[in-house]
């Protein structure tokens, strides 16, 4: 340490007079007591008030810029040395130097900048607004043939791609061509995997996206997964689910999903149909999650129903019935949900019995898949009233659609459980479907359903009810009055800010439950008419026309 405090003396001493060789010795005992106790020599070099000096021996055409460099690199690997680093003034001249076309210039700045903003997004971000992001694009491209500095490139790419605002930096570069070439000429596992960790991050942007689908990411995907899909290395195994799971992050934008469809016709889409049926559980998650994101718009989803998806979809599912993948599950779901949207898809679905595969999954305990059953199977019955008829007189799926009803855990299979239910009725309009959900104790969850914060879900609960109360009041009636229906519209209807149809709706299932002795003595207890009477001056025309309707009805009834 003695000998650590002459140099950083003389340092301070040569520093103001520039003499190179008493410079560069003390420079190399800087170097070689960091290597040495890296914590104790840094805190040295701090406490001696060296850093302030070392921007001015950052000089481009200096032959130790190098050395001094490297120091910054290595000082700034204690974490209590990173503040001072940047307090002293040492990242605008590092940045300087990242235009200098000395290599080992390049390399330790590159290091010092890398190793003085780790781990804080605030340094970092402050590195993207000092336009750093073109600079190192371009160092790649120039020096793609030195391993070291290509290597330092992108794991200041691997840390700058977390952050969003660097997303439209390196959009205006041409940073996917650079990736794909350098990720062509690599042979090493390791070497991949460095550019997979740049490539998923920056990938989450769709402009991005579209440009290393063109710059041919997609072909170098494809490859990698030939390869390895029969190895039974970890590093094989590894680089198969990077790959496939790039592709299917690139199959999120909405362009680069359409250019690699290509009319159902592109031999990306037939290599990725090519994975549904392969053995490898790896392989069957991204095909099907491949399938769900193509199946992002009616005609591409019309095409793939035509061209027979579907049936590989359900062998699929058989496979992995009893003690299956769950996330084989989930991705086959979502791909059918997406499948069922348009109308012409619906019955070819069903006819090709969607229906009868996706109920051997009722009893799943998975959150997951219980969610992604419940959306495929409502979309499947969306206007088909056969089928909703099927379906609705379940009483297995019916029992277990009210017990979901009550998964208060998980809000998204509760709402999807609720909207299955209510679908149920409103598509078959069948007096057999409302005494199945009668039966089955699911009145008081559709009642419950008419208070969600989500208008679109009250309003699918209240026809719902409507049909209900029209199709079979006798038989509804007590759990109507169990489930207070009669006070719930009054509140939707006393609330302002309950949308036009929710008001309408609740009007006429209020004239619907009227021939109830029970709940017509609910509707005059809880004056109704003088609630419904101010509607009449409602500013929507269906909504005062049905109130002038109702306030004639309790009138009468009063």
């Amino acid at each position: 340490m003695d000998n650590l405090s002459d140099a950083l003396e003389k340092l301070k001493l040569a520093s103001s007079d520039s003499a190179t060789d008493s410079v560069e010795g003390c420079l190399d005992c800087l170097l070689k007591a960091l290597a040495n106790n890296n914590t104790e020599a840094s805190m040295k070099i701090q406490e001696m008030a060296v850093l302030p000096l070392l921007p001015g021996l950052l000089k481009p055409e200096s032959s130790y810029t190098p050395k001094v460099a490297n120091i910054i690199a290595e000082l700034a690997k204690n974490e209590l040395i990173r503040s001072p680093c940047v307090e002293a003034g040492l990242i605008p001249p590092l940045i300087q130097l990242l235009n200098s076309s000395d290599q080992e210039v390049l390399l330790q700045t590159g290091r010092a900048l890398g190793n003085i903003c780790y781990d804080s997004h605030s340094l970092q971000a402050q590195l993207i607004n000092m336009g750093v992001i073109p600079t190192l694009v371009k160092l790649l491209g120039i020096h793609s043939h030195n391993t070291a500095l290509t290597e330092m490139c992108l794991i200041a790419f691997g840390n700058l791609a977390e952050l969003e605002s660097s997303k439209e930096q390196f959009a205006s570069t041409n940073i996917a061509e650079e990736l794909v070439r350098l990720f062509q000429k690599q042979t090493e596992h390791e070497k991949k995997e460095m550019i997979f960790e740049v490539l998923a991050p920056l990938a989450e942007n769709d402009a991005i996206k579209l440009q290393l689908v063109e710059a041919g990411l997609v072909e170098c995907l494809l490859q990698v997964v030939a390869q390895t899909v029969d190895g039974e290395r970890e590093e094989d195994i590894a680089q198969l689910k990077t790959a496939s799971d790039l592709m299917v992050l690139l199959l999120l934008g909405d362009e680069s999903m359409q250019k690699l469809f290509e009319g159902g016709k592109g031999s990306v889409f037939q290599r990725v149909l090519s994975w549904i049926p392969s053995h490898n559980h790896q392989l069957q998650l991204a095909g099907a999650l491949a399938i769900a994101n193509f199946a992002r718009n009616d005609g591409n989803c019309i095409h793939m129903v035509d061209t027979g998806i579907v049936q590989k979809l359900l062998d699929l599912l058989d496979r992995h019935v009893e003690e299956g993948n769950v996330t084989v599950q989930h991705a086959a779901l979502s791909a059918l949900r997406n499948l069922a949207i348009p109308v012409v898809n619906k019955s070819k679905m069903l006819s090709a019995g969607v229906a009868d595969v996706v109920l051997k999954f009722l009893q799943s305990e998975m959150p997951p898949v219980q969610f992604k059953l419940l959306g495929t199977l409502r979309m499947l019955i969306d206007t088909q009233a056969e089928a909703a008829d099927q379906l609705g007189t379940n009483g297995k799926l019916v029992e277990r659609l009210v017990e979901w009803c009550e998964a208060k855990d998980h809000a998204g299979v509760m709402g999807e459980s609720n909207r299955l239910l209510s679908a149920l009725i409103r598509h078959s309009k069948s007096k057999e479907v409302v005494r199945t959900v009668i039966q089955g104790g699911g009145v008081k969850h559709l009642v419950t359903m008419a208070t969600s914060e989500h208008m679109i879900m009250q309003n699918e609960a209240l026809v719902a009810l409507g049909l209900i109360a029209a199709l079979d009041l006798v038989a509804a009636e007590k759990d109507f009055v169990g489930a207070s229906l009669v006070s719930v519209l009054h509140k939707l209807l006393s609330d302002e800010r309950s949308a036009p149809e929710i008001k309408y709706n609740s009007m006429i299932l209020i004239c619907a439950v009227m021939g109830s002795e029970p709940l017509h003595k609910e509707v005059q207890s809880l004056a109704f008419i003088d609630v419904v009477s101010k509607l009449r001056a409602h500013e929507n025309k269906t909504v005062s026309h049905q109130a002038s309707l109702t306030e004639q009805r309790l009138t009468a009834q009063s």
